[in-house]
Formats: C-alpha cells, structure tokens, sequence
C-alpha cells in the first residue's frame, strides 16, 4: 500500500504540474486577460515548487514525515480549490503559489516515508510501481486537460484533486506510520536561501527560454544570478554542520551517478510532451486532444514496463541494464524526428508506446539506484536532493528542446515554426538521454547488488522446497 499511497499523491503532483497548460485560452477568456499573460499561472506553480523542495526533508525530520506528508496532501486539496474558486489572476497565481509549496513538500516527503518503510529488498518492486506516475501525470495531462475543457469547464481540472487528496489522506491516516527520528537538524536558513534563489532564478531562466517573452539581458542576468548563488552554497554547505542541501552525499557512486545519469535521461520527461506538442499540434494541425491521444501511448508503454522491470533488472544488474537502455531510450526519443504528416497514426503510436516501456524501465532502475547506499538517517537529505535535480532537469529539458527550435530557425532565417526544427529538437535531446551512457558506465559491476541479493537468496529457496516436494 505504501508505494500505491505514494504513486496516488506523485501523481496529483505530476498530473497538474501539466494539466493547466492545455486549459490556459479558456482560463484567460474567463479571467478577462490573454493566455500569454496567463502562463504566470504555470511559472508561479514551478517557482514555488522549485523554492520550497529543498526544505522537505529538513520538515519531515523536524516534525515526523507522517505529519508533513498528511498536512502536504491537505494544503495541494485546499488550495486547489482555491484555484478553481479565483476569479482574478491574482487570486489564481496565489492559489498556485501555495499548491506548489503543498506539492514541494508531498512528493519527496511521500518517497522518504517509503524509502524508510519499504525494506530494501522489496525497493526494486516498489519502485517499479512509483516510477509510473511520474511518466503518466505529463503524458495524461494534456489530453485530460483538453477533455474536461471542451466537455466541461477549466474549473475541473483542479476540482479532480479533491477526491484523490481525501482518499490519499484516509490512507496515509489508516496504512502508514510514524518513523521519526531522534535527532532534529536545526533549519539551514542561510543555504535554504540560497538554494531558493539558486532554484528560482534557474527555473524561472529556462521556462523563459521556452517562451522567448523575456529579453536576452533579463534572461542572461536571471541565470548569472543561479549560478553564483549555487557557488556560495556550495562554499557555504562546506563549513556547515547540517547543511538543507547535503552535497557530501554525491561521494557515493551510486547516488551521484544517478543524479547526474539520471538526470540527462530526464531531460527526455520534460522535453519530449513539449516537442510533441509542437509536431502533432502545430506542424500537423491536430486538435489538443487529438494529439494528446496519441501521446497517451507512451503511458501505455510505462504501465507495461511494471510488470518486467524488476525481473529484467535482476537478471542483468543495474550497470548492464541503465547503460544499454539509456541508448534505446536515446533512440526511441530520436526516432520521433522522423514523423511526418504522412506517417501512420499506428506508427507513431507503436513507436511512441515502445519509446515509453524503456524510458520507464530507465527511471525504475536510476530511482532505485539512488538510494542503494543510502543509509535511514540520509535519506530525507537524499530525498530532497534527488527531488531537487529532478526538478531542475525536467525544466532544462523544456529549456534545451526550446533552445534548439529558437536556433534551428533563426540559423533557418524562418520566422516559423517548421517540421524541421521540432526534427532537430528531437535530435538534440535523444543526444543528450545517449551521453547519460558514459555516466552508468562507471558504476561497479556489482552496484546495487544488496538490493537484488535478498531477493535472489528467496526464489533460490523457493526452488530448493519445490525440488524438495
């Protein structure tokens, strides 16, 4: 049940982190302004998912993860109502604040209750089954979001929080307890400053690349000033006893090489719906929910990776199995490049729907990895930190695909979108999933073997009494 409650409110997250993007011109013609101006709804929400992240594991250490996780669940209800109640946009962007501070907080306090709860030889199935809602809330989205607007009203796409949130808290009340531990770090108000900045600016810089709204000094300024903040952290955390942001965690292969391997194949979740979108929608002139409907087949994909995911990881081990399918992954985001208005709907959807299995056989695997070594007092910092780089990754991945239309047609000389360009986007983000190839091929041979030896040490049981009989 721990990891089903856990997948329920990731998926809450993950669902409206992406659902308001396709109900953005019936918001705007309801609030009285335009969906440009509008998208403020969207970046505030990441703003304030980026800030609060960080400050997740030091709450659910502070005051019990059981406690953080159940108010976490309640405030994302409340103020999604709240969202669905706003009548200005001011109201909407303050709702929205606050459900990214809920949904901040939800997800890795969430993860940190099953990390502590789940035995680690049952982490592999656990997270076979967690990793699904990450990949259906942005394919599931938009689609969802375009039915409820054109058969209902915009107010339904935050509305839906409401039973999933009452349902998520009666089961976090009824299934899960309160592991708390003895020792609570006082708050890092110095790094968690600048590691909200940090965040902030970096976000906020490569949503704006997605738009091209802001002016280059502006956008150039924003990300100077993530990155100097990032530096003082990085000095400050040094010479702090409990720093929000525990860098010396990246000293355990395993951990650091699936952030940074992971986080290239990441690239991949935020980058391809938005790619997608642009092909299906404005290079072959589909409607939003058409082409939602066929982006839902990569989450088709993801549902049948469950049922194969552990076994395949512990027959080959995670070096063999992250190293050959960050290449197929690669492959299969490439491969959308070549999709042309001529191309079988079937096509699309097989290649789209085999695309889906290995990019979620991929993150089962890294999500897994992450925490092999990682001991029960680390893993509310590992946590936070993963959510953090998760975060980051999924944003520069929006930004990079954005980036290579904007220089596609600029060196082009088109005013335009074409085909091409969402071709080369493609190209530049498979690209970058394949070099994640060169990071998971330095982890040990044998890393993440105490998650599987438990496991084999069972079946080889079960054989023998079998023979036995």
């Amino acid at each position: 049940m721990i990891p089903f409650i856990v997948g329920c409110a990731l998926f809450m997250q993950m669902l409206d982190a992406t659902v308001v993007a396709t109900a953005l011109p019936a918001m705007a013609r309801a609030l009285g302004t335009s969906p440009v101006r509008l998208n403020v709804a969207i970046t505030s929400y990441l703003l304030a998912v980026a800030v609060f992240v960080p400050i997740s594991g030091w709450a659910a250490d502070r005051f019990g993860a059981r406690r953080v996780f159940i108010a976490a669940i309640a405030l994302f209800t409340l103020s999604s109502i709240a969202c669905a109640l706003s009548a200005t946009i001011s109201q909407l962007v303050i709702a929205r604040v606050v459900q990214g501070m809920a949904g901040a907080m939800m997800v890795p306090v969430g993860r940190i209750i099953l990390l502590r709860t789940v035995p680690k030889k049952d982490l592999l199935r656990a997270m076979s089954f967690l990793s699904m809602p990450a990949l259906l809330g942005p394919v599931i989205g938009p689609p969802l979001g375009g039915f409820l607007v054109t058969y209902a009203s915009w107010h339904w796409i935050f509305l839906i929080n409401i039973p999933i949130g009452i349902i998520g808290i009666a089961l976090v009340m009824r299934f899960v307890k309160d592991v708390r531990l003895d020792k609570k770090p006082p708050l890092d108000w110095v790094g968690f400053l600048l590691s909200a900045v940090c965040m902030a600016t970096l976000v906020s810089g490569f949503d704006a690349i997605g738009h091209g709204l802001v002016p280059l000094p502006i956008l150039a300024a924003m990300m100077a000033t993530g990155i100097v903040c990032g530096l003082l952290y990085y000095w400050h955390s040094k010479y702090t006893a409990a720093p929000i942001i525990d860098l010396s965690l990246m000293r355990l292969p395993t951990f650091s090489i699936s952030i940074t391997g992971g986080n290239l194949c990441r690239f991949a979740v935020g980058a391809t719906p938005f790619l997608l979108a642009m092909l299906l929608q404005v290079g072959f002139g589909l409607s939003p929910f058409s082409a939602g409907l066929i982006t839902f087949a990569s989450a088709a994909g993801a549902l049948l990776m469950k049922f194969v995911a552990t076994p395949i990881v512990m027959k080959f081990g995670f070096r063999r199995v992250l190293m050959i399918n960050a290449l197929l992954t690669a492959v299969f985001v490439a491969i959308c490049a070549t999709f042309t208005p001529l191309t079988p709907v079937w096509l699309m959807i097989l290649l789209l729907l085999i695309g889906g299995f290995f990019r979620s056989l991929q993150f089962t695997g890294v999500n897994t990895l992450t925490y092999a070594d990682i001991s029960s007092e680390a893993m509310s910092r590992a946590s936070s930190f993963a959510a953090m780089a998760q975060q980051l990754a999924i944003s520069l991945g929006v930004g990079v695909a954005a980036f290579t239309l904007n220089m596609s047609m600029t060196l082009r000389g088109h005013a335009s979108l074409d085909l091409q360009d969402v071709a080369n986007g493609f190209i530049v983000v498979g690209l970058f999933t394949a070099s994640s190839f060169f990071f998971f091929r330095r982890l040990a041979p044998d890393a993440g073997a105490q998650l599987n030896s438990n496991r084999k040490r069972e079946k080889k049981a079960e054989e023998i009494e079998h023979s036995e009989e």
